[in-house]
């Protein structure tokens, strides 16, 4: 079904069709299983600690649940976790990247430096993986088999947290296993972080992402201006158009955009929050012409 539009002009140009999962009435294909991408790190990280994680500092939770931009904090940070592990950036397997960050990325270039693994936006989350397995005495080298203890582990972990079964599993863009869940599942899941017990892995996980937004995406992003601006809001999005939201005794939310079209999935799940009586900033893309707004994107209730 359209749940998104864009407006150039007072003319609809373009329609984006998807689903949406909110305890506030949903809309589309909730239940069919979909790729979260990275919109279950949070649920990979409870995991990871339920497996035995001892994070040196609480806050490394939020780098390693989040999909960071590769600014200067945000490097040292995993180079820190790393180190704290006895391992070094050799040990990673996700894939080089430069900086998300534009400012970041341009000064790296300047100081002649090129892609690397640790510069990689999940580099936080290998990390946290790469730790687990060091204080469990796993293997190393095969820490993104989905048959090695450690994805094992944290398979079960997202499946308990959804209280449904993983239907299939695939090759993130990491390198890393993805789960598939249905939406209303990963919704479940990011409800069950925000009203769990302080002190379990899933509440530890839920409080530094919120006590630490900036390490979860970047400067800018929309999960840590969101997070930053909504006392109580937990956000995670993912590529190919998805995103889940918890605010607790507010309820969860969870959205998938078909053609996997980042630019409304913002639109969407503002609409969604202020449904849930949540006020929320006014983010996300313009619709631009001759350099000035003419538009925008929109929700379609």
């Amino acid at each position: 079904m359209i749940i998104a539009e864009v407006v150039r002009s007072g003319f609809v140009e373009s329609v984006h069709h998807g689903s949406v999962f909110t305890t506030a009435g949903s809309r589309g294909d909730v239940t069919t299983p979909i790729f979260p991408r990275s919109s279950s790190k949070p649920l990979q990280t409870v995991g990871m600690l339920r497996a035995g994680l001892v994070p040196r500092d609480e806050a490394d939770l939020a780098l390693i649940s989040g999909s960071h931009f590769g600014e200067a904090f945000h490097v040292r940070r995993v180079r820190t976790i790393l180190d704290a592990a006895g391992l070094t950036e050799d040990a990673l397997r996700c894939p080089v990247s430069l900086p998300l960050d534009e400012d970041s990325r341009d000064a790296w270039l300047r100081a002649g430096g090129g892609a690397e693994r640790v510069l990689m936006n999940c580099s936080g989350k290998h990390a946290g993986m790469l730790a687990t397995c060091v204080a469990n005495g796993w293997p190393l080298d095969s820490y993104l088999d989905p048959k090695h203890p450690l994805q094992v582990a944290i398979t079960e972990a997202v499946a308990d947290l959804a209280g449904e079964p993983i239907t299939a599993t695939g090759v993130d863009g990491c390198g890393a296993p993805v789960l598939a869940l249905s939406l209303t599942g990963l919704a479940r899941a990011f409800e069950r972080l925000v009203a769990a017990e302080p002190g379990t892995p899933e509440r530890r996980v839920a409080d530094e992402m919120r006590a630490h937004p900036e390490l979860v995406a970047g400067t800018g992003a929309d999960d840590t201006v969101l997070m930053a601006a909504v006392p109580g809001l937990l956000a995670k999005g993912g590529a190919e158009g998805v995103v889940a939201v918890a605010v607790p005794g507010r309820g969860a939310i969870a959205i998938k955009i078909d053609d996997g079209g980042m630019r409304a999935r913002t639109p969407v799940l503002l609409k969604e929050l202020r449904r849930l009586g949540v006020e929320a900033p006014q983010i996300g893309e313009l619709v631009l012409g001759g350099g000035k707004p003419v538009g925008e994107i929109r929700a379609v209730s």
